[in-house]
């Protein structure tokens, strides 16, 4: 995905990376309507990634029913889950990344991407995720919704 936004420059956007549990999920189950719009943008040529520390136990139903892994972050006492996130975001080459999440956990990873979009979820919006993002959506499908359609979010980002 090619877009330039005034006053910030071009972006050559090529993963999305989104965070599970309060974004895409609630309560383990899929938020309606996700799956297709994923389904679009990886039709698109978006890398869809999602990263998450299963924190119900429910990723491997989650992954079988959209046909790919997630990425899965460990409890590490030298690494906590925000800077795997982050460090997640940092190998993909964070200028060719736009991130999405609502936790406290995500900042660094929304902060790290070249877009960072924040959601507010069923399950809220952290006040870190908030203030690192670029941007805030008032809900997953409107976020996933802006990438479908990159000149509304030019309209968003410009300066």
């Amino acid at each position: 995905m090619e877009l330039t936004t005034p006053g910030r420059g071009a972006y050559h956007l090529a993963h999305l990376v989104l965070d599970v549990n309060g974004t895409v999920a609630a309560g383990g189950q899929l938020i309606d309507n996700v799956r297709e719009r994923l389904q679009a943008l990886r039709e698109d040529g978006l890398r869809v990634h999602w990263i998450t520390a299963d924190t119900r136990g429910l990723q491997a139903a989650l992954d079988e029913s959209m046909g790919w892994p997630a990425v899965r972050i460990t409890v590490d006492q030298h690494q906590g889950e925000a800077e795997q996130k982050a460090a997640f975001v940092r190998n993909l080459g964070p200028q060719t990344v736009v991130a999405v999440g609502n936790g406290a956990n995500d900042a660094a990873m929304l902060g790290e991407a070249a877009i960072g979009v924040a959601v507010l979820g069923p399950e809220g919006l952290a006040r870190e995720a908030l203030l690192a993002a670029d941007l805030v959506a008032p809900d997953i499908l409107a976020a996933l919704d802006l990438l479908q359609d990159p000149s509304r979010l030019i309209a968003t980002l410009r300066r």
